[in-house]
């Protein structure tokens, strides 16, 4: 057997606008809650709350109702496909725009 030598690699960047800022600009689908589905809301009691412990980014508050902070939020649709109720719906960024003005 020989022996092998292996390149140890690190990272010395710096996080930049991109790395934990303001990325809600990337989204493409926007999570809605639809309250009457929501288990915590319907049962006014800390229950459920997957949304908020899957979400990778941390956007959504573990509070009735739960919000989601769409600063930050990069629509990756992980709250919808991992909420049991089913109250969560990704909707087309474009089209909820056109619906804000």
């Amino acid at each position: 057997m020989t022996s092998d030598k292996f390149c140890t690699m690190i990272s010395r960047s710096k996080p930049g606008p991109g790395d934990g800022g303001n990325t809600g600009s990337w989204r493409v689908l926007r999570p809605v809650i639809d309250l009457e589905a929501c288990i915590p809301v319907k049962m006014n009691k800390n229950a459920c709350f997957n949304c908020w412990l899957y979400c990778p980014d941390s956007v959504v508050s573990k509070t009735i109702p739960p919000m989601i902070d769409y600063d930050y939020c990069k629509g990756c649709g992980i709250c919808a496909e991992e909420c049991p109720a089913g109250a969560i719906a990704m909707v087309d960024e474009a089209t909820h725009t056109v619906e804000e003005k």
